[in-house]
């Protein structure tokens, strides 16, 4: 005679005999592992390559999708870089702007090493506003992270200028519009690729 039918012989009288039902049972076992727990932690590798592969497919992203004779899209590629070096300081390293800034020369069409050297500068001097403000509300932060990013526009002006160019700065003004708008779009993404890279997936007990 197995649990249930025991349960059913013995009626409510029996006491400790707890009820079983087997649907639940089935269902328990078919649902996958629930994401999360005090016995979950998440992934170190989806934790700090979230980060540079989103700031990597931004530069791609921003370099591909519009094919015009100026320049229409912002820098998304820095925009994302600020974002997370905003939301998270410390997290990337203050020489991220070396490689990161080198990605997106290639895709960018900008003369190579401007990107390498301007979004280089552009970590050291937010690590330096994070150690001299530390306290800062989202205001401060939209208006900072902007004009680092348009004053890094007008200097890639300036070197495609020095290098043969004679474009005004009328040029760039789409897109230092559209870096004013789109910034608090970019830091709300950053917010949300941050939770995500620490969903906790992996499971301890194993």
């Amino acid at each position: 005679m197995g649990a249930a039918d025991r349960c059913r012989a013995g009626g409510n009288q029996r006491q400790g005999c707890a009820q079983v039902n087997p649907l639940g049972a089935m269902q328990r076992l078919l649902s996958p592992p629930r994401v999360g727990g005090i016995n979950r932690a998440p992934s170190p590798l989806l934790a700090r390559a979230t980060p540079w592969l989103s700031i990597m497919l931004a530069s791609l992203l921003a370099n591909s999708l519009v094919i015009a004779a100026a320049p229409v899209m912002p820098p998304v590629g820095l925009m994302m870089l600020v974002a997370w070096v905003q939301i998270r300081p410390g997290l990337l390293p203050v020489w991220a702007g070396l490689p990161l800034g080198a990605f997106d020369d290639l895709f960018s069409g900008q003369p190579f090493g401007s990107a390498i050297l301007l979004w280089s500068l552009t970590v050291i001097a937010l690590d330096v506003i994070e150690m001299r403000i530390p306290w800062r509300n989202y205001l401060i932060e939209w208006a900072t992270g902007a004009a680092l990013v348009c004053g890094c526009l007008v200097a890639m002006l300036v070197f495609a200028n020095a290098t043969g160019g004679a474009a005004p700065l009328l040029v760039i003004a789409p897109q230092l519009v559209m870096v004013l708008l789109l910034y608090p779009v970019i830091g709300s993404l950053a917010g949300a690729l941050d939770r995500f890279r620490l969903i906790r997936i992996m499971d301890l007990g194993r």
